[in-house]
């Protein structure tokens, strides 16, 4: 079955069996809530947008735009979703793949963010635009941003899963998860390790302190421990509170810790007395 959009685009019909993920697809496609409100809309509407195909040299289509609408189709039972074919090479398919997905995503997890604007630059040098700085002027027009800001994004892209999974989960922030992201992969792995253990959110400083001693060379799994168990100056009183104690403590208790034992002793107390 064949349409045309507003554009005079020919809408095509394809069978589900028939398309493809693009071999790397920064944008995750998960059975969470926006799924199952996209699942309610086919049902209600139907697919109100086609997706962006192109051909496949071994058969079927490659789908650059629309697997999510595709995945929805799949658990309402539907067998075909409509599509635009383009003729697009490697370079043009990444820019078409991000371009429709940054437009149509209301919102994006930073490691989604961080590798759509790593491989749209790559595209942009490999598809004959000179250069990082033209490159990043292009971005920098299409996505409002400052080159500085794409540059710091792209660096999460540098960080380890375990690390890049807690950006994403809101576990540590955005401008030191970019301090993180220049220590060593196996360094990184001792941070995500520490951070699990002591439950505690890295400040900005804490990660900059860290990126130092990983370059004058004295960066180990103790000084990591001492790094991110020392409290956040933000919180003085709790600060002024517990530094007292700290060294009845092991050096690599948080603040969470010592005030839970101290809780659990003050309660023995008062049970005696």
């Amino acid at each position: 079955m064949r349409k045309t959009d507003k554009n005079n685009e020919q809408i095509i019909m394809i069978p589900l069996s028939e398309l493809y993920p693009p071999d790397f697809h920064p944008f995750n496609v998960n059975d969470d809530d926006a799924m199952s409100a996209l699942v309610e809309s086919i049902k209600k509407y139907g697919v109100r947008e086609p997706g962006l195909v192109r051909k496949r040299d071994n058969g079927g289509y490659e789908l650059l735009c629309g697997n999510r609408r595709k995945r929805a189709c799949e658990i309402v039972g539907i067998a075909t979703l409509p599509v635009i074919i383009c003729e697009l090479d490697d370079d043009n398919a990444v820019i078409a793949m991000v371009d429709s997905n940054l437009q149509r995503r209301e919102s994006l997890l930073p490691s989604e963010k961080a590798w759509a604007y790593r491989v749209k630059m790559e595209a942009l040098k490999h598809g004959g635009v000179k250069g990082d700085n033209h490159s990043y002027q292009v971005m920098v027009e299409q996505t409002g941003e400052s080159k500085n800001q794409i540059f710091r994004t792209i660096r999460l892209t540098e960080l380890v899963p375990a690390l890049a999974d807690m950006v994403d989960e809101k576990k540590i922030a955005f401008n030191p998860a970019v301090e993180l992201s220049y220590l060593s992969r196996k360094e990184q792995a001792m941070v995500a390790d520490v951070i699990t253990k002591l439950e505690i959110k890295p400040s900005l400083s804490q990660a900059v302190r860290l990126k130092k001693l990983k370059q004058s060379g004295e960066l180990t799994v103790e000084v990591i421990n001492r790094v991110l168990s020392e409290e956040k100056k933000s919180a003085k009183s709790d600060s002024a509170d517990n530094s007292r104690y700290r060294r009845f403590f092991p050096t690599d208790y948080s603040a969470k810790q010592i005030d839970a034992v101290i809780v659990k002793l003050l309660l023995k107390w008062r049970a005696a007395v």
